[in-house]
């Protein structure tokens, strides 16, 4: 029988209020926002980071803590409702209103959100992709926080294994399972918090729309690997070919964030 790490049990309910309990989930994505938020503001405030670049103002960062919260709960969502679980929700359609109960799509929340910052940068006449630059580098704190907050749920187990590290997770059966939720913290959180923190080091805030691009195509690469450790949804298991939902999503994650790339290192670190 292979060793197996027993599974830290932590109570999902972090205070319980009565009718109002505080659970990890929700904290989760409260002290993300809030990181998040801080984070962007020291980086529009280190303005030496810029070159000549204008970054947004500090007021902006204020108001994009409302707009991204929105924009994130919205697609989120929505995104899990349209790509992950459309039959259940069509034929329930008031549970679209549950999201106490679970069901946020990463890729969902990444489409609210680009629409919340679109929105106020023309509303205060500011830098689309400065402002695009300075969310994506605060978005893999929440990332982090989230995936470990789905560990702590359990949530999201990953596929069976017998690696020395394998856990058995309430309500996944007897099997040890790979904690792909503390490898998505770590690959899709924290690696990728570092790798655009060094590139922002670096002058990538000084060429517009570079650290959105390096955020887009190195979350898709780390969805994409972690995606070969983690079980698939219940509801849709594997689609063709051995491919999962998660990846097929990341895939013109990839491609976007490319061509932010290029389009980014072909201008001059003035062009906002």
């Amino acid at each position: 029988m292979p060793i197996v790490i027993p599974y830290p049990s932590i109570d999902p309910v972090l205070v319980d209020l009565g009718p109002v309990p505080i659970r990890w989930y929700a904290l989760a994505y409260i002290v993300g926002l809030v990181l998040g938020w801080a984070y962007a503001r020291l980086l529009v405030q280190k303005r030496a980071l810029w070159g000549v670049a204008s970054p947004p103002e500090p007021s902006v960062i204020d108001d994009l803590l409302v707009y991204a919260a929105i924009g994130v709960i919205l697609g989120g969502r929505l995104g899990y409702v349209i790509f992950y679980n459309l039959p259940f929700y069509f034929a329930h359609p008031i549970e679209i209103l549950s999201i106490w109960k679970g069901g946020m799509a990463f890729h969902g929340g990444l489409l609210g959100a680009t629409l919340a910052i679109v929105i106020l940068a023309r509303r205060r006449g500011t830098s689309i992709l400065g402002l695009a630059d300075v969310c994506a580098a605060a978005v893999p704190i929440g990332i982090f926080l989230g995936r470990i907050a789905n560990f702590i749920k359990p949530e999201l187990w990953g596929r069976p294994s017998d690696v020395a590290w394998a856990m058995v997770f309430p309500g996944a059966g007897p099997e040890p399972r790979h904690p792909s939720q503390i490898y998505e913290a770590g690959l899709e959180g924290l690696a990728l918090f570092v790798l655009l923190l060094v590139a922002i080091r670096l002058g990538a805030l000084e060429r517009a729309g570079l650290v959105t691009g390096l955020f887009c195509t190195g979350y898709g690469v780390a969805r994409i690997t972690c995606e070969f450790f983690r079980d698939p949804d219940p509801q849709l298991g594997f689609l063709f070919g051995g491919a999962t939902m998660g990846m097929l999503l990341s895939l013109p994650l990839i491609l976007v964030g490319l061509v932010f790339i290029l389009r980014a290192l072909r201008r001059t670190p003035a062009f906002v």
